[in-house]
């Protein structure tokens, strides 16, 4: 950390996929653009459908807010600088800034996982223990619950970007992703990255597998308990009730712990598949998310399509 104070750098450089033609930079902000769009109409029609119909007042639906709310601030943070790089040619971040970035790209990343993790909590309880869950599963549990899964990732994150900021960022200022993250920042630093870069690997994967851990027993518990139901239609009820949480954990969980245990499996890709594959799975479940969520969902799509309750 003594040579924290020689760093040269004022600002950095978005740069996206670094082999992209020129001639297709508009086609991928529109691209890009679209994308964002898609997400805060469909999280942005959730809200609002929460916010009017009392019906949508339950446990899960709080989840869900909080999911759909922590799936909008990911996309505001990432995605209108890289939309201005290609759009504008605009990629430049002031040095404080480019932090500030990291700072909520991996807050939001995580915060989504602890709300899964909540998310498979209230589906253990229902399939498990379906006679206790008014009991255990209560709105302010939830509540709670939630509120948790927002405060934990803070300090963490925290100690990263105070352990990133001050290192000696001397030489290139171009950033080889298409936002601030960790990996790409402390990259630039004129320093071993080692001593910083092994321990954030580690935090990340332990903030990762915990909640990822929780999950799997969560439903592997449901599964076995699925199971032991004597009819086939019963199984089919009790399996559709965690059918769409299966879809949007998979989506958010499998590419994650393939991008960062690929390296040490012998795989190798070339940046830009590196950098599609991190953009899919950061952008692409906020977009379907609320699909899933109506689709799946009965009384969402009775709230969407104003159809009175049963």
């Amino acid at each position: 950390m003594s040579d924290g104070n020689v760093s040269s750098v004022k600002n950095f450089v978005i740069v996206g996929f670094p082999g992209l033609h020129s001639r297709y930079y508009g086609l991928v902000s529109a691209l890009m653009f679209l994308v964002y769009v898609c997400i805060l109409l469909g999280n942005g029609t959730f809200l609002l459908l929460f916010a009017r119909e009392k019906r949508l007042r339950k446990p899960m639906y709080y989840i869900l807010i909080n999911l759909a709310v922590c799936d909008v601030l990911f996309s505001t943070t990432t995605l209108p600088k890289i939309i201005s790089r290609y759009w504008f040619s605009d990629g430049y971040v002031s040095f404080t800034g480019c932090f500030v970035q990291m700072y909520f790209v991996h807050l939001f990343g995580l915060v989504n996982g602890l709300i899964l993790a909540v998310m498979a909590f209230d589906r253990y309880v229902a399939v498990c223990n379906p006679l206790r869950y008014a009991n255990i599963v209560k709105d302010s549990t939830i509540l709670m619950l939630c509120v948790v899964a927002w405060m934990i990732p803070q300090s963490c994150v925290l100690m990263l970007v105070i352990r990133a900021y001050p290192l000696p960022y001397c030489a290139a200022n171009t950033i080889i992703q298409c936002y601030c993250d960790h990996v790409a920042i402390t990259k630039l630093a004129c320093t071993d990255r080692t001593p910083y870069g092994f321990p954030a690997f580690v935090f990340v994967m332990v903030l990762l597998v915990t909640p990822l851990s929780f999950i799997l027993f969560s439903y592997t518990s449901i599964i076995i308990a699925v199971l032991r139901i004597s009819t086939n239609q019963e199984r089919l009820k009790a399996f559709s009730t965690c059918s769409s949480q299966l879809i949007i954990i998979a989506l958010y969980f499998l590419p994650r712990c393939f991008n960062y245990m690929y390296p040490y499996i012998g795989i190798s890709f070339n940046p830009d598949i590196q950098i599609l594959i991190i953009m899919l799975y950061s952008h692409l479940p906020p977009m379907i998310n609320p699909l899933i969520y109506c689709l799946r969902a009965k009384e969402v799509r009775e709230a969407l399509f104003k159809t009175p309750p049963e």
